[in-house]
C-alpha cells in the first residue's frame, strides 16, 4: 500500500507526515484481502480550513483509499490535527472492517 499526503494551507512538518504514516501504516494488515501485489494507493489530505476561526485554528483531514469494488473517503475536522488523523484511522479501520464482513455475508 502506498500512502500519499498532501497539505493544503499549512506547512506539512515531518513529525505530522511521520505521525499520519505511521497511524495509517496500520490499516495495512486490514487491506491483505484486497491487494495482491501491494497495489492499493491511500491518498490523504491534511488541511487548516480558514484563518478566520474566532477560537483557534480547525484541522480537516481526508482519505481517499479505492478498493477493487468500492471507494472509501472519509472527512474529519478538529482542533488537533493529531486527533483528526487518529479518528480518521479509527474510522477508516470501521469502515473497512464493515466491508469485509458484507463480503464475507455475500459469499455464504
Amino acid at each position: 500500500m502506498k500512502i500519499i499526503i498532501k497539505s493544503t494551507k499549512l506547512d506539512l512538518t515531518p513529525t505530522i507526515e511521520d505521525y499520519a504514516k505511521k497511524k495509517l501504516e496500520t490499516l495495512q494488515r486490514f487491506l491483505k484481502k484486497f491487494e495482491k501485489e501491494s497495489e492499493l494507493e491511500m491518498f490523504v489530505e491534511i488541511s487548516k480550513t480558514t484563518r478566520h476561526h474566532h477560537k483557534g485554528d480547525i484541522f480537516y483531514a481526508e482519505l481517499n483509499l479505492s478498493l477493487p469494488h468500492k471507494m472509501i473517503r472519509i472527512e474529519e475536522y478538529n482542533s488537533d490535527i493529531y486527533a483528526a488523523i487518529d479518528v480518521l484511522k479509527d474510522r477508516t479501520k470501521a469502515e473497512i472492517s464493515k466491508l469485509k464482513t458484507k463480503i464475507i455475508k455475500k459469499r455464504k
